[in-house]
This record gives C-alpha cells, sequence and structure tokens, in this order.
C-alpha cells in the first residue's frame, strides 16, 4: 500500500451506500449531529481525515447532542448483552473483584443521580481500579465541567471505534 492510497476498510466505508454508512457511524456513536456531520463530509481520503471531521463534530456537538451520544452507552461494568464492543471496551472490568464491582455499580448510580447521565469514560485499556478512581475523582465536578470531559471522552471513543470501522480489510 502506498502512502497515498485509501485504506481498504476507508474506500469500503467511503462507498457505502448513505442509509448503510449512516447506520455505521450511529454504531461508533449514537449521536446523530455527529453521524449526520462525518455522512455529509465523504469521501474521506484519510483516516486522519475521518478522525480530524470526527473531533470537529465532537467539539459543535450540543448539550443535547451529547447526551443522546451518552445514551448510547452502557454504564461501566455492565456492558450491553450481546454487544461485542462494550464488552471489549471494558474488558479492564470483567476481571474485576465482585467487590470493585459492587463499588463500581454504587458510584455509578450516585453519579447518575448527580449528572443525569451514565457515567463515561474511554475504558479501552483501563483496569477497574482506574475506571473507578476515575468516578470518584470526577463525582466532584461541576456540570459544566462533566460534560466537557464527556465531550473528550466521547471524542476518545469515537476515534477507537472509527479505527475499528475504516482499518479493517
Amino acid at each position: 500500500m502506498t502512502s497515498n492510497s485509501t485504506p481498504p476498510g476507508l474506500a469500503r466505508f467511503n462507498a457505502l451506500e448513505e442509509h448503510a454508512a449512516h447506520a455505521s457511524l450511529l454504531e461508533a456513536c449514537a449521536s446523530t449531529a455527529w453521524a449526520t456531520r462525518l455522512l455529509a463530509a465523504r469521501p474521506y481520503a484519510t483516516a486522519d481525515a475521518l478522525y480530524a471531521a470526527s473531533d470537529a463534530a465532537m467539539a459543535e456537538l450540543t448539550a443535547d447532542d451529547l447526551a443522546e451520544a451518552m445514551a448510547g452507552h452502557p454504564p461501566i461494568g455492565r456492558p450491553k448483552p450481546g454487544d461485542p464492543t462494550s464488552a471489549r471496551e471494558q474488558r479492564g472490568m470483567a476481571g474485576a473483584s465482585e467487590e470493585l464491582k459492587a463499588e463500581m455499580l454504587e458510584l455509578n448510580l450516585a453519579y447518575q443521580d448527580k449528572f443525569g447521565h451514565v457515567f463515561l469514560i474511554c475504558a479501552t485499556g483501563r483496569t477497574g481500579e482506574q475506571m473507578r478512581d476515575a468516578v470518584k475523582e470526577r463525582i466532584g465536578n461541576s456540570p459544566e465541567q462533566e460534560r466537557e470531559i464527556v465531550r473528550t471522552e466521547l471524542g476518545k471513543i469515537n476515534r477507537i471505534r472509527l479505527a475499528r470501522l475504516v482499518e479493517e480489510d
């Protein structure tokens, strides 16, 4: 593959019929506004161009758009049954002790009571203890601070999910 050729997965994404491309984007992020912005900018010459478009779209999301995106994410420690993506991303909780799982459930509920949405973190590569420590730290934030942290974490998750979408052979 030459440096200026489009990776096969990205070429496949660019060539998808609009409805199918939109559906694949919504699998990466449940925000309709985000998916619509990325869809409108096709075709992408490089994966980096797609990631940059994702970052730009994420920066423009309203509070309602962010809420829609977060609604697509299960609580940490409770991946969606039958969803290999959330199970893979939350692998750090899979081997956690029952005590840690119970503590995360309690912290998730306290966080959700305070902010009105699930605790969202880019869980890929993090241990259960790291996620627990993060929720403990972030529960003290203001809603405005937390909304911007969530925006950043969603951006990281979206990049990982887009990479899986476009780097497949």
